[in-house]
């Protein structure tokens, strides 16, 4: 895990250029070869190559040798470029430490000009583009797509998503995106499965009105359970958004009845507070 801040403060307005450069070069190539970079750039090959070798100790860039050395950015590169663009539009103003890491996301605090934000940067497809589009609705009509594309994809639709869901659903207030990262308000509290409260049938009323409220709206979350809902002793929030579906889509009633069945079992696991799944999937749904 780079540090954010350090690095971005390193590098000079070239190297985020030459970083550009092979990201434009990612469109069309797997392997961007330094022609393209030059190109791009308009600086000389052994400019490029010099800024290069730096960008890969660093971590942002790797390369490998084919009949030609080509060069693409990791995801600590595309970070980058992601908070260069924040900056340049003053939607954050410092950067702080890593407060999240998941499975497909890692979170950044950082600071704004009214205050502490988070900037999530999505992961999808850094570890198996079948198993991404295999569980993800909105890649799987697509034939050829890179982790970048997967990453930005996401980022994209949950940012959408969470532009329509908020203020009426409790999720974190939606800043601003960029390629795979999205601004954020902070959410206070702990992850719901990491916590112990203290009256979990008013917590479990509080997911299920939300929920109802996103539906009712039109929105299925799509991967609900303890580990995206976050709990504090003013309510919960309900994070993680990029799988959701569309009420009325072909997987909307499965999601749904997936989601409420994690929950409920949770909660009935945890603090043997049961509820039957066939009757609170009719009132969420209104029925």
């Amino acid at each position: 895990m780079i540090d954010h801040a350090a690095v971005y403060r390193s590098l000079l307005p070239i190297e985020i250029e030459v970083m550009k450069g092979i990201e434009n070069g990612m469109k069309t190539h797997e392997w961007v070869p330094v022609e393209s970079i030059v190109s791009y750039t308009g600086l000389n090959q052994k400019e490029v190559e010099f800024r290069l070798k730096k960008l890969s100790k660093q971590e942002l860039i790797e390369w490998l040798t084919l009949s030609y050395t080509g060069y693409r950015l990791k995801f600590n590169g595309y970070d980058i470029l992601a908070i260069n663009t924040f900056v340049k539009k003053d939607t954050i103003e410092a950067l702080g430490n890593v407060i999240g890491v998941g499975k497909e996301s890692v979170i950044i605090a950082a600071m704004s000009v009214t205050g502490e934000v988070a900037i999530k940067f999505h992961r999808e497809g850094r570890t198996s583009f079948k198993q991404v589009k295999r569980t993800r609705e909105h890649l799987i009509n697509i034939e050829h797509y890179s982790w970048q594309y997967a990453a930005k994809l996401a980022a994209n639709r949950e940012f959408e998503a969470m532009q329509k869901l908020y203020p009426e659903v409790r999720i974190p207030q939606p800043i601003d995106y960029n390629r795979h990262a999205i601004v954020m308000s902070i959410v206070d509290g702990a992850d719901l499965v990491r916590a112990q409260v203290a009256d979990p049938e008013w917590y479990l009323d509080e997911i299920l009105k939300q929920v109802k409220i996103a539906y009712d709206l039109g929105y299925i979350h799509g991967d609900l359970s303890e580990y995206n809902v976050m709990v504090s002793d003013k309510g919960i929030t309900i994070i993680d958004w990029p799988q959701y579906v569309t009420v009325g889509s072909k997987t909307a009633e499965s999601l749904l009845n997936r989601d409420i069945s994690n929950i409920l079992t949770y909660f009935e696991r945890k603090y043997r507070v049961t509820r039957d799944l066939e009757e609170t999937i009719k009132s969420i749904k209104g029925e």
